[in-house]
C-alpha cells in the first residue's frame, strides 16, 4: 500500500470518529485525495454510507463535496438507492449530492412521490435536484408537479419551493397562474408571491409574500361583498 493509500485509509476510518471536527477533516482529506478520472470504490462506498447517517451539517456538506471529486459514473449508481432509503436524512443528502453532481442520468429517480415527500427536508432537496436534473423540454411538466406543493410548510420550505419554480423560468408561469386561482388562500398567496418574485427578484421574498396576502385578502373581501349583494 502506498503512503497516499494509507492516508486515505486512515481518513476513511476517521469518518467514524465521535468528534465532528475530526470527521470534517477526514472528509476533506478523502476528497482532496480523490481523482475525478479514476474511481476509488472503497472511498465512494464509505462516503455514501456516512452521508446517510452523519448528524453534523458541515460534515455532511464536506462528504458531498468529497463525492463530487469522484467520477459521476462511480458515485451516481451508489447514490440512487439512497434516494429510496427509509431514512429521511439519507434521502435528503443523496438528493442534495445528486444536485451538486448534476448528472442528468439521475433524473428518473426524481418521482412525483419524492417531490411530495412528507419530510420537508427531503422534499426541499428533491425540488432543488429536480430543477438541476430535469431534461430539456420537461420543465413545464415539472412546474405543474412542483406547483401542487404551493402553500406547504413554513417560511423556509415555501422559499425553497419558490426558488425552484423561479429556476424553471417562464416554464413555471402557467402553473403559477393556475395556482393563483386555487380555492385555498395559502396556495393562492404563495403562487402570487412566487410570480412576483420571478418578475422582480430584488423585491425579496417577505415583501412578495405580504403583497400577495393583501391581494388574496382583497379578493376574498370583494367576493364576500358580491355574495352579500
Amino acid at each position: 500500500m502506498t503512503m497516499a493509500n494509507e492516508e486515505t485509509a486512515r481518513a476513511l476510518r476517521a469518518l467514524e470518529s465521535d468528534s465532528p471536527s475530526v470527521r470534517l477533516r477526514a472528509a476533506l482529506a478523502v476528497g482532496t485525495a480523490a481523482d475525478r478520472k479514476s474511481a476509488d470504490p472503497e472511498s465512494v462506498d464509505k462516503l455514501v454510507e456516512r452521508c446517510g447517517v452523519e448528524p453534523d451539517f458541515s460534515v455532511r456538506e464536506m462528504l458531498t463535496w468529497a463525492l463530487t471529486r469522484h467520477p459521476a459514473s462511480a458515485t451516481v449508481p451508489k447514490l440512487l438507492p439512497e434516494v429510496r432509503s427509509g431514512r429521511a436524512r439519507a434521502r435528503s443528502q443523496a438528493l442534495h449530492t445528486l444536485s451538486k453532481i448534476g448528472d442528468r442520468r439521475a433524473w428518473p429517480v426524481i418521482t412525483p412521490a419524492l417531490l411530495s415527500d412528507p419530510d420537508d427536508e427531503v422534499a426541499r432537496s428533491a425540488w432543488r435536484a429536480a430543477v438541476v436534473l430535469v431534461p430539456e423540454g420537461e420543465e413545464r411538466e415539472l412546474a405543474v408537479t412542483l406547483a401542487a406543493q404551493l402553500g406547504r410548510g413554513g417560511r423556509e420550505t415555501r422559499l425553497s419551493l419558490s426558488r425552484a419554480l423561479i429556476a424553471l423560468g417562464g416554464a413555471a408561469l402557467p402553473a403559477l397562474a393556475a395556482a393563483a386561482t386555487d380555492p385555498g388562500p395559502h396556495v393562492r398567496a404563495h403562487a402570487i408571491a412566487t410570480e412576483r418574485l420571478w418578475r422582480d427578484p430584488d423585491a425579496g421574498f417577505e415583501l412578495a409574500v405580504e403583497e400577495a396576502k393583501r391581494v388574496v385578502a382583497l379578493g376574498e373581501a370583494g367576493q364576500e361583498g358580491r355574495q352579500a349583494c
